[in-house]
């Protein structure tokens, strides 16, 4: 797994085929090196996505919610149509991170 840092967010990229062996090494990092950061996880390079895989991710994007920050998954391996409403998907990382600075802006915004 790598980690790149941004002003606003930040991009864990994952790095092996074994997306609950990915989830189970990132869960650890959330409470310490992730928290209080808006997050990107980016799966391109995960071309079996299932929405079963992208359900894995519902808890912690439920958490972020919470804390009142940004979680979104790149991928762009699953139909747009069968993408549930509680997680936030886009096929490509600028995408991301225009979905971040746009929820920035409507919590500055008190939305």
């Amino acid at each position: 797994m790598t980690i790149s840092t941004h002003d606003n967010f930040i991009v864990v990229k994952k790095k092996s085929n074994d997306l609950k062996k990915f989830i189970f090494l990132l869960k650890p990092l959330l409470p310490i090196q992730l928290k209080d950061k808006n997050l990107i996880v980016d799966l391109l390079d995960y071309q079996l996505m299932s929405l079963n895989d992208l359900l894995l991710f519902q808890k912690i994007s439920d958490e972020y919610k919470e804390a009142n920050k940004s979680f979104v998954v790149v991928t762009n391996s699953l139909n747009a149509n069968e993408l549930p409403e509680g997680i936030m998907v886009v096929p490509t990382l600028q995408e991301a991170e225009d979905i971040i600075e746009m929820e920035e802006i409507e919590r500055e915004l008190g939305f």
